[in-house]
This record gives structure tokens, sequence and C-alpha cells, in this order.
């Protein structure tokens, strides 16, 4: 389907205007024949359409950015993206983080945020306040996509990904422009990118690495496509280029929320050593960069670096939990 047909598809399914059948028909057609840029930024653009926004002032709107992964990679790893977006914040990144609960993982970013003891319980005046004052928020997926009730039971009648697996990352309910994503699919970077394109993102980093992490790996090459300037450029990341040897892939496994907190804690406080902390810097590096905080990779590496073992990380945390209760 070109963007028009995909659009008018979706906009039936949100309205709840197709029947179970020809719902499970769309989507399933969709995943089989293999979701291209048009119907992918398609779909985004009907779901955000559907969305609670974040009622952000178009200043506050043009700084932000989000650092955030499909999911589904079942690798039962640390919270990379949601220990980076803190470390993001601290060095002068607004960060609006869209996540959930744990659906395939021990610990989603909403989980391990909660135990980390940040209130995730704002309402929306709350949330743009705290992304003002802290350079950080957070917001629950569930309560930004209502018109997904209507979808779910249809989705949970597929027993493959659908292409609303794709486009969560891609409907930011603050209206994130920016972004660091991580896709399960290599074979989907490249649309991903050229979707953000035609959905008006300015500058965009889609991830997949080889190890089958949503995330750029320290296990393994990761592949990449480039959104900046107008242009999509392909690229791998090699961790070993920057400094960074190959570990095996378990050295980056997690646990629980409890578990992955203390983790984030430990980095947070420079007390984290090895894989886990390679993996949080590399990709924080590769965020600083995209934002335009860092002039090259090498650079946002010992930026973040340098905020954990100054304390700045660890501060910038104990500010964002500290204003989250005041509320």
């Amino acid at each position: 389907m070109n963007f028009y047909e995909a659009k008018r598809a979706f906009a039936a399914l949100f309205q709840n205007e197709l029947s179970e059948w020809e719902a499970r028909s769309l989507l399933t057609t969709l995943y089989e024949n293999g979701e291209n840029e048009e119907e992918i930024a398609a779909a985004a653009t009907v779901m955000r359409s559907h969305s609670i926004r974040l009622p952000l002032s178009a200043e506050l709107q043009g700084k932000i950015m989000d650092i955030v992964g499909t999911g589904g990679d079942k690798s039962k790893s640390i919270n990379i993206s949601s220990t980076s977006a803190i470390i993001l914040a601290s060095l002068g990144c607004y960060v609006a983080k869209h996540g959930n609960r744990a659906i395939t993982s021990n610990s989603g970013s909403a989980d391990m945020l909660e135990a980390l003891g940040i209130n995730l319980s704002l309402p929306q005046e709350a949330q743009v306040k705290m992304l003002e004052e802290t350079n950080f928020t957070f917001m629950f997926a569930i309560n930004h996509h209502p018109a997904m009730s209507y979808i779910m039971p249809v989705r949970r009648s597929i027993p493959h990904p659908t292409i609303f697996n794709i486009i969560g990352p891609l409907c930011n309910p603050a209206g994130a422009k920016k972004g660091l994503i991580g896709v399960l699919d290599p074979k989907l970077i490249t649309n991903i990118a050229n979707a953000l394109k035609l959905l008006g993102s300015t500058a965009s980093l889609v991830v997949s690495a080889k190890d089958c992490m949503d995330e750029i790996s320290v296990s393994a090459v990761t592949q990449a496509a480039l959104l900046k300037d107008g242009e999509v450029k392909e690229f791998e990341i090699d961790p070993q280029e920057y400094g960074i040897a190959l570990t095996s892939k378990q050295e980056v496994v997690g646990g629980d929320a409890v578990q992955n907190a203390q983790i984030a804690l430990d980095t947070l406080s420079n007390k984290q050593k090895g894989a886990k902390l390679d993996i949080i810097l590399l990709n924080t590096a590769f965020a600083l960069f995209l934002d335009d905080k860092a002039r090259d990779v090498k650079e946002g590496l010992e930026m973040a670096a340098m905020a954990i073992e100054s304390g700045r990380a660890k501060k910038k945390l104990d500010e964002i939990i500290k204003f989250s209760h005041m509320f």
C-alpha cells in the first residue's frame, strides 16, 4: 500500500470500523508482505492522531528526544535506555521517555524507574514541569494511547509480531523529533528511518544488533541507519572501534525490576564496571552525538563517563526522584 491507502486503512482500524476478521487480515497481510516505509509512516500518523499528547511549548518540543527500543529481543538485559536517559538528562539533553511495564522482558522501563524511587503517577501538567525542571520525564504508553483498547484483542489473537511492534517508539506522546530507536528485525532498520523522515523527524538513529538486541550492543556489530539533515545513511557500529572489547551477551543480562534498579544505581554512582557500564556508555554516546551535544561518538563516550565519575549523573537521579514526589 502507499501512504494514503495505508492511512485510510488504519483510520478505519483506530475508529473501530473494521470487523475482527478485517483487522486481523490487515495486520497479517502487512506482516507477510513486510511493512514498507509508507505503511509504517501512515500507521504511526494515525496512531499519533489518536494519542493523548503532552502539552509542551514549541520551544521545548524542539529540544526533546527519546531513547527507546521496540522490545521483544528476549535478551533479559539490564535497562539500558532508561539508565542512559538519566545520564543524558544530566548532560543537558531533554529526554521525554516513552515506555511501559514489562511485556517480554523481566523489567520494563516503568518497572525499573519505579523501583529506583521515581513516582511515575504524575498528571500531565506535572510531567511537563518535571521535563522543564529536571530535563527528564516519563510517559506511560498505556495512558497516552486509549484507542489501542480496540486493537489489543486482535493483536493478542495473532501469533506473530504486527506493525504495532514497530510503530510504538515512533509515537512519542511528547512529539519528540529526535531519538535513538532500537529494533529487533534488522530488515526494518532503513524502512523505519525513512518512515521517520516522512513523519518529520529531524535526527534519528535506528539500530539493530547482530546478536539480536534492540540496542547498540557490545557483544556484536550493530547495524544502523542515521537520519540527519534530511538524509538516511546506513552503516555499522563496531564497539571495538571505540576501544570497547567485544564480550559475551550474557555479561549484560540483568534481573527483575529491583535488581535492574540496583544495577542502574550502581552505574550512576560510579560503582559498575565492565560490559554493563560499556553498553550504557556506548548508547549514551551515540544519543549525545545525535542531539548535537557531542561532536562525535568518542567525545560522547568521554562526556558520559565524566557525568558518572563526577557524580553528576547520580545527582540528576536524586533530583528527578525528589521532584517526582512534589506532586
